[in-house]
């Protein structure tokens, strides 16, 4: 759970705002739902992570600046998953933390940081694809490794210097069965609402302006160009929205909620309303660790490629195993030249120009397909 921890089980839990206000909610939410997402996350997210970053890594290797973006937005959500076991024993102990008060704040942190490093570095892909596709011979400089590594430690740096604020609070406290809950504030603490607004209004919203407007400019482009089929349209079309929708499930009904307690929690009353919900809003930005890889690494062409050949001598290992024999690389007798040989358009293969084109003002891209 992020921003706030995954707050456990039990019924009638007291969690301490401070020593003169307690509010007794049922947590029950928390004793299936919760370890089913965060088990979830763990077993899909942390092999397709490794398999995103190792091919992010290939695309830096290449001097694609996007692998830049796409390999630490994917260590990211690394951090993240690493800190779910933490978390996992927390709900399952029944909202008792049984580490030191700096662990907590760090897993906190760790939680909280990969919404908003996720998000920026989100913005980021989408603005460089933006530039690849509307301005493919201008801006350049701003499509060059060296500028992606520049922004990207903007990035951590920013949110690093962030989170120190939580580092200043106590976030450990006893609740009233002497259970240590962690990051847990019912109703909110004075000092969260400042925070709380911060975020919502520069880590959520004016990168959610920049993505839509980026993408807005994409589709725009797509439709100009006249010598693109529609079936591919329509496929560049799939792939931006589908990019949107992940972006909006995953973080719009958190902030939303984030915002709505913000303004108006102010007692214990509201802190129950509101709970069940903002709770399951927490859990569904989970999953964004699971749809970046699908998003920004397994639909590229080159990754393709990669996959069909990786693919092709896992199946070979196995037939290996089971028979014995020595078989090709590639078993259905499809040669290695044409595996994952791509159907795209040459419009789709700039949209994910991370993967296909130089940095250098001469190899900045001369499309086929020209957009006005």
């Amino acid at each position: 759970m992020r921003g706030e921890a995954p707050s456990g089980p039990k019924m009638g839990n007291v969690t301490a705002n401070n020593a003169s206000q307690n509010c007794t909610i049922d947590h029950t939410i928390h004793q299936t739902l919760a370890p089913v997402v965060y088990v979830t996350v763990l077993v899909v997210g942390f092999p397709a992570n490794c398999l995103s970053l190792y091919f992010g890594y290939l695309q830096v290797k290449a001097r694609n600046e996007l692998g830049v973006y796409l390999c630490n937005l994917t260590v990211a959500d690394l951090f993240y998953i690493c800190s779910l076991p933490f978390w996992l024993q927390y709900v399952l102990q029944h909202d008792n933390w049984s580490y030191s008060d700096l662990s907590c704040q760090v897993c906190g942190i760790l939680l909280y940081e990969n919404i908003y490093i996720s998000v920026g570095f989100l913005c980021c892909i989408s603005i460089d694809r933006y530039l690849a596709v509307a301005h493919p011979f201008r801006f350049h400089q701003f499509r060059t490794l060296k500028a992606a590594v520049g922004v990207s430690v903007a990035i951590w740096v920013k949110e690093l210097l962030a989170s120190i604020y939580f580092l200043l609070q106590k976030e450990v406290v006893e609740d009233a069965n002497q259970h240590r809950v962690c990051f847990e504030h019912y109703p909110l603490a004075p000092w969260q609402r400042g925070i709380n607004y911060y975020r919502f209004l520069v880590g959520f919203l004016f990168p959610l302006c920049l993505l839509l407007a980026s993408y807005r400019g994409i589709l725009r482009a797509v439709h100009r160009s006249h010598g693109t089929q529609k079936s591919r349209k329509d496929q560049i079309q799939r792939l931006v929205l589908s990019t949107v929708v992940i972006f909006l499930a995953c973080f719009l009904p958190y902030h939303a909620l984030l915002l709505v307690r913000s303004l108006w929690e102010s007692n214990c009353d509201f802190a129950k309303g509101v709970f069940n919900a903002y709770h399951f809003s927490l859990l569904l930005t989970s999953f964004n660790c699971v749809a970046d890889p699908v998003l920004y690494c397994f639909v590229s062409e080159t990754t393709h490629r990669d996959l069909a050949r990786l693919r092709g001598a896992c199946l070979a290992f196995l037939t290996c195993s089971r028979t014995g024999a020595p078989r090709e690389a590639y078993p259905l007798g499809v040669p290695e030249a044409s595996v994952g040989k791509s159907e795209e358009p040459e419009l789709l293969t700039k949209l994910h120009s991370t993967f296909q084109t130089t940095n250098s003002p001469a190899g900045e891209g001369s499309p086929t397909v020209r957009l006005a």
